[in-house]
């Protein structure tokens, strides 16, 4: 069913202005389940950008450097992450960090996440299930803290050929990984509906 509320949008970087991208939404909740669910809108002049064709679902690297969008997870408190590419195309990838750019191992056998991408005039959409197993185990208790993101690619190299989309841009170059861009908070699913109640 496809989301119809995006109540965040993502800015992008001063640096990497782009006339033909009129905005970026996103939202993203926990579900009781403990799974992600993140939504993306990109509206636009989709005949100017470069928007990856459908491929074969499964991971592949260097996702970013073409229009894909983003997600960094991590617990409140905690300096580890993950970073999740996904890719218009229905490709992915997650990267685990110890700390600020600082890889950490990651398990061999995650659940792939759901991708579902809808193109139409003016309008690119991606919504995603990230599995609980994806996330530290301790997630299922925790409050996220959640970096959301995207690049995308024009095909004319004239207005520049990438710009990069956030929550937040900490101060210099555009960096997803710097925590100061974490800036949406997500309790337990459980808390937030005990808190309704």
């Amino acid at each position: 069913m496809p989301v119809t509320e995006f109540p965040l949008t993502l800015l992008c970087h001063p640096a990497t202005p782009t006339p033909v991208v009129r905005s970026v939404e996103a939202r993203a909740e926990r579900t009781t389940s403990g799974d992600l669910t993140l939504a993306y809108r990109l509206r636009g002049d989709m005949v100017r950008l470069r928007i990856p064709p459908p491929a074969t679902p499964g991971r592949a690297n260097g996702l970013w450097e073409h229009s894909c969008f983003e997600a960094f997870i991590g617990i409140a408190g905690e300096p580890a992450y993950l970073e999740f590419n996904f890719s218009p195309s229905g490709e992915w990838a997650s990267y685990a960090f110890k700390a600020y750019r600082q890889p950490a191992a990651e398990p061999a056998s995650l659940p792939a996440p759901q991708l579902t991408a809808r193109l139409s005039a003016g309008r690119l959409e991606l919504e995603v299930l990230v599995a609980a197993a994806a996330l530290p185990a301790e997630a299922a208790t925790a409050t996220l803290q959640v970096g959301l993101a995207a690049v995308v690619e024009a095909a004319d190299v004239v207005d520049g050929s990438h710009s990069y989309w956030a929550l937040h841009h900490p101060a210099g170059r555009p960096d997803f990984h710097h925590r100061d861009g974490f800036r949406l908070v997500l309790a337990p699913a459980a808390d937030s509906a005990s808190r309704n109640s």
